[in-house]
């Protein structure tokens, strides 16, 4: 079980887990042994709304960094995420197709999206955020949100 950053912000509690790194849009990648697992941090999740689908490219999909990895559909958005890491996907979470709602229930355990293989884990580290910074990131934008009419 990771540790937690976490913040509350009007009537939301926010929770980023200090175990992984983020990119600036919101999804974590965990390394595991020249693997890397990612899915969407909880912020993320809790803004974009209850997940009805999850569409993810198939496990054999050569992604560079930015490429969309996942179109998540909630009863408010379809939204498409970006990879933070290049690679080869190398498995999808199963649980996706039968209980997307995972995402919204447990974004840092069973939600996870897919796992990718990379070549250079310090490399791609290097681009994404440190657990602080992306608290900082997630807690500017939160606060913002609040503060819109």
């Amino acid at each position: 079980m990771p540790d937690f950053l976490e913040i509350t912000i009007d009537k939301f509690t926010f929770k980023v887990a200090t175990d992984r790194f983020y990119s600036k849009e919101g999804v974590w990648a965990k390394e595991e042994k020249r693997r890397v697992r990612i899915g969407l941090s909880d912020f993320v999740q809790q803004r974009s709304g209850d997940v009805a689908f999850a569409e993810i490219k198939p496990v054999g999909t050569l992604l560079a960094v930015t490429e969309e990895v996942v179109v998540v559909e909630t009863i408010k958005v379809n939204i498409a995420y970006l990879s933070p890491v290049s690679g080869k996907i190398v498995e999808v979470n199963p649980a996706m197709t039968v209980a997307p709602e995972a995402i919204n229930q447990d974004p840092y355990g069973t939600g996870w999206l897919t796992v990718i293989e990379v070549a250079d884990w310090e490399t791609e580290r290097a681009r994404l955020l440190d657990p602080q910074a992306y608290f900082e990131s997630m807690k500017r934008q939160a606060e913002e949100e609040v503060k819109k009419p």
